[in-house]
């Protein structure tokens, strides 16, 4: 089975478990939890992103986030790049306001911090009362939405609570010169086709990343898919330290 072939199977696996798996991605979990003094599953999650970005980038967003997996569905739909810029800056002031949210609740929780894996869920379940449905497509059409009306992944883009933790470890590994998994380009190979552009997940200038020889950024979900449709080879997957460190 080829590489995009897999990545798109566990993509949609991701998804048909989301009933399952949603609540240890939830930030209001995290700060409910907070609130009594308890890390949750979804604390545990996204402090276990955080470090697995330093050495892989952001790859769960472009092979197992099951939100990810609904938006490349809805490319069907809307397959317009989105629009970028100082958009991409939004998720980062969610995500800062909602950390100082967490912050505060736990400083000012009174009592001993304990761990429960499985907090709000019913034995691990996320969805496991009909009232839960509610909640369950509200984060649905919170996802669905932006990516119908904006185009390719826009809630990652945009919303994403879960891409700044990945970013900031990315930047963490390229400031401690770490080796970790990145695309390596060769220029003298690039035809400026531009298949690496038309097929994008996240709607890259992947092309002009080419030619002007810049790192692909915390923008790039490491899916592959411009790999895999470069005619010249140009592009390939390396594990180790990046030539650019900018």
């Amino acid at each position: 089975m080829k590489r995009q072939q897999i990545r798109k199977l566990l993509l949609i696996i991701s998804l048909m478990l989301f009933p399952i798996i949603a609540w240890y991605f939830s930030p209001y979990l995290i700060i409910q939890g907070a609130t009594e003094g308890i890390i949750n599953g979804s604390f545990i999650v996204f402090c276990t992103m955080l470090v697995g970005s330093v050495f892989f980038g952001r790859m769960f967003c472009g092979w197992l986030c099951p939100m990810g997996g609904m938006q490349e569905c809805l490319m069907a739909v809307n397959d317009r790049p989105a629009k970028q810029g100082w958009r991409n800056r939004i998720k980062y002031i969610i995500w800062t306001v909602w950390i100082m949210a967490v912050i505060l609740c736990f400083v000012f929780h009174k009592g001993k911090i304990q761990m429960d894996f499985f907090y709000m869920t019913d034995h691990g379940i996320s969805v496991a009362d009909i009232y839960n449905y509610v909640i369950y497509y509200g984060v649905i059409f919170l996802v669905l939405i932006p990516a119908v009306i904006g185009g390719r992944r826009t809630f990652c883009h945009y919303f994403c609570w879960m891409a700044p933790f990945m970013a900031i470890g990315t930047k963490v590994r390229k400031f401690l010169h770490l080796p970790g998994l990145h695309i390596k380009a060769e220029k003298e190979k690039c035809i400026s086709c531009k298949k690496c552009n038309r097929s994008c997940p996240m709607g890259l200038d992947v092309c002009t990343m080419i030619s002007e020889e810049k790192d692909f950024g915390t923008e790039c979900i490491q899916c592959g898919v411009c790999v895999d449709n470069c005619p010249k080879k140009a592009l390939a997957f390396r594990m180790g330290y990046s030539d650019k460190m900018k």
